[in-house]
């Protein structure tokens, strides 16, 4: 639902971002006119490949380098794009659980080794993705980031240094599409489940004769939503001008995301989802007695990225890059909110009545950085820094009241109006060094500064009063790789993460009173790798010993934020486990298991039973919110014929609790899922070729939670002699069997 209510300037923003959509098409045009334009292998492809990876060397390391990794390339990404977004087409990755709150469209996250969303770096070719108030990466605002990528690599535990908060637990780094030889295009249509629709184009003109590239991809989603109200509208863009020089690259990027979802966060107790599994309580209010729901109770974000590259071979072993990077932001969350008070929306009448309001945020992110990187045979030496500034704006707007006797002095009144600005520095030097043909040493010293200001009038009308918080961190990493031969590695890592708290975080803090810290993670990391002709072996223990690390406690902001606490002590403590092997020629299996022990020590805790006066303290060692101490994927591929591949995909996730107290009430229970996936190839006369494929997931149908919000509620207004303590839970209940088919045509 489009609106055009003249609110003031800051609403010209979302006009003006309403026309992308069209310039997103236009660029693609562009595109598709010079298709046939000839090119020319300007340079080897050797010397072209190197130019690329120097734009992502630093972010990323190679199986020289004693850090856990896997990476996927673009083909696998290709193949899981019925998946939507990036977190399901990690899904079979070690360690990963994915998660959503409306199946799998909509606002989908990941958890890495039971580590959210906001402790997971996210960058584009060095270029981090978080949102630097909340550290989170919303998938959502730009669907089919996947279909955009040449290939991602995934670092478990502390990961490289970085631009943005450093890995609390995991790193994601993505390289964008390269250039290709020659020119390309293909086109991608999906139908599934709940009037999903799935579209893309993509087109490249490959190196032309005077050595530029250019490449764009446009792709679109809209889906009714597993939940009623879940409805979804996304739309992305990608567009590249490369020029390919003798020793020099120049990349000009832009990614632009759209997306209208349903709020979809709330969740709903067990009796309701058992009635009925779709329920979803955004925009419901009463009206004379008939339950009636607001259609546009809606989350909505417009994202915008424009990114400089340049990269330069200085000679055979030096080369030196530097990226540029403007990112602007705009959303809002629309509510449809029942008998409240106007004093919560700062308004001078007495009473209650209907509101319909909206949380608006704005932001601007501008990134600079810098690297010089030696690539000798015996040593790689990389030193860079990169400098982040931030400012955001938030407030509060409300729109419309069901009192008609309340006249607002203008049409529409904001209640609120905070902003937060950030400061972000850091500096790196990573060694490589050969000690000798079998073990190399690895260090990694990264300095970080961080200033961040909150000022203004929270959405609860508390002042926050130009709040300053400074941090400076040390995050050095160390270890040893040793090759034992062709085919087997071991390796050894040592390494410190400093973060700081989330804008989120921060504010909660300051006006319940309360401070809150910075954390602190010590990781070891022990690995072994063996490869065979047919057949592949990975092991790797972990020990992540925090300090005063901020996990969910279960509740929810308004705004569907997870609310963290700081705990003193806890730690992750575990074993991954990962293997292929090649049956025959037309049979392989794939497989990964994690074992893990995570605590939290010496918790303090309130227990009781529904409807108890006085509760009991109790302090023990429980287990870490939403960190299951199972987690397992496999994967058997069978292609039977040529061009034809049938998978039978796995996914197990143990028992999770959704607070820290470990209390089997807030258990979320274990859960399987079998999913299947089916593609073949009809190859066109000529050039060109259609593949078709279906997916379908949940194959058992069975019925799971893969989340809930959680907390102690106290009774003390129904009586006037005790207070009563009850649990409350609202769930995240997730689709039985569904599906979506593909049909790609490349040419």
């Amino acid at each position: 639902m489009k609106h055009t209510l003249n609110i003031g300037g800051r609403y010209r923003m979302f006009g003006a971002t309403q026309t992308s959509r069209w310039q997103m098409i236009a660029c693609l045009a562009l595109a598709f006119t010079i298709l046939n334009s000839q090119f020319s292998f300007l340079q080897a492809q050797d010397t072209v490949r190197t130019l690329d990876e120097v734009i992502i060397q630093d972010s990323r390391v190679s199986n020289t380098a004693p850090l856990t990794t896997a990476t996927v390339g673009k083909e696998e990404l290709q193949e899981s794009r019925s998946a939507v977004s990036i977190p399901y087409q990690l899904e079979t990755q070690t360690s990963v659980v994915a998660t959503a709150e409306n199946g799998s469209v909509g606002a989908t996250s990941l958890r890495i080794r039971g580590v959210d969303a906001s402790r997971i770096n996210v960058n584009i070719n060095g270029i981090t993705l978080n949102d630097p108030e909340s550290q989170s990466v919303f998938w959502a605002n730009i669907p089919n980031l996947g279909g955009m990528a040449q290939s991602l690599q995934i670092q478990r535990g502390v990961g490289a240094s970085t631009g943005g908060s450093p890995a609390f637990g995991a790193a994601i780094n993505m390289q964008t599409l390269n250039a290709r030889s020659g020119a390309y295009a293909d086109a991608d249509f999906g139908l599934g489940s709940w009037n999903t629709r799935q579209y893309s184009l993509n087109a490249g003109t490959g190196i032309l004769k005077s050595g530029l590239s250019f490449d764009a991809a446009y792709s679109g989603l809209t889906s009714d939503g597993f939940l009623r109200g879940g409805q979804t509208d996304q739309h992305s863009f990608f567009g590249s001008a490369s020029w390919y020089g003798e020793r020099t690259v120049v990349k000009l990027l832009t990614i632009i995301g759209q997306q209208n979802t349903g709020i979809t966060w709330d969740g709903a107790d067990s009796a309701t989802l058992e009635r009925d599994p779709r329920y979803n309580d955004a925009g419901e209010f009463d009206m004379d007695g008939n339950t009636l729901y607001y259609r546009n109770a809606t989350d909505n974000y417009w994202q915008q990225h424009y990114q400089l590259y340049v990269s330069h071979l200085l000679t055979d072993y030096w080369s030196i890059n530097g990226a540029l990077d403007y990112t602007h932001g705009y959303g809002y969350d629309e509510y449809y909110k029942a008998g409240k008070k106007f004093s919560s929306f700062n308004l001078p009448f007495a009473g209650r009545s209907d509101f319909i309001t909206r949380k608006i945020m704005a932001n601007n992110a501008y990134t600079a950085t810098l690297a010089a990187r030696y690539n000798g045979e015996r040593a790689q030496v990389s030193l860079g820094s990169q400098l982040l500034l931030f400012d955001g704006e938030h407030y509060g707007r409300v729109l419309w009241c069901r009192d008609t006797s309340a006249h607002f002095t203008t049409p529409f009144t904001d209640w609120y109006y905070d902003t937060g600005d950030k400061r972000d520095f850091n500096t790196y030097l990573k060694l490589n060094i050969t000690i000798s043909d079998a073990l190399n040493a690895y260090a990694d010293l990264q300095m970080r500064s961080v200033g961040y200001t909150i000022d203004g009038t929270t959405d609860d009308g508390d002042v926050l009063d130009a709040w300053k918080n400074n941090y400076l961190f040390f995050n050095p990493k160390l270890g040893l790789n040793y090759r034992i031969d062709d085919h087997q590695r071991t390796y050894l890592v040592a390494g410190i993460s400093n973060r700081e708290p989330t804008r989120s975080d921060l504010k909660d803090a300051h006006l319940n009173g309360r401070k809150v810290e910075s954390e602190t993670m010590l990781d070891f990391e022990l690995g072994y790798q063996r490869t065979a002709s047919r057949w592949a072996f990975n092991a790797n223990l972990y020990a992540m010993l925090y300090s005063d690390q901020l996990t969910p406690n279960g509740d929810l902001s308004s705004s569907g934020y997870s609310l963290m606490e700081n705990v003193a002590r806890s730690y992750r403590l575990g074993i991954e486990l990962e293997g292929g092997y090649e049956l025959c020629r037309w049979m392989r299996l794939d497989a990964n298991l994690t074992i893990s022990s995570n605590k939290v020590i010496d918790y303090t805790y309130f227990d009781f039973a529904d409807g108890d006066s006085v509760p009991q303290v109790v302090t023990a060692n429980t287990p870490l919110s939403l960190s299951p101490s199972v987690v397992g994927a496999a994967i058997a591929t069978f292609m039977p014929v040529k061009d034809a591949k049938l998978q039978l995909i796995g996914k197990y996730v143990g028992k999770q609790y959704a607070d820290n107290t470990g209390r089997e009430c807030y258990a979320l229970d274990p859960y399987f899922l079998l999913n299947l996936r089916a593609s073949y190839v009809f190859h066109l006369a000529g050039r060109g070729e259609i593949e078709c494929q279906l997916t379908v997931n949940n194959l058992l149908n069975h019925n799971y939670r893969l989340n809930a919000w959680v907390g102690d509620w106290v009774d003390d207004w129904s009586s006037t002699t005790a207070t009563y303590y009850y649990h409350s839970r609202a769930f995240l209940q997730q689709p039985g069997t569904n599906w979506m088919g593909r049909v790609i045509y490349r040419f």
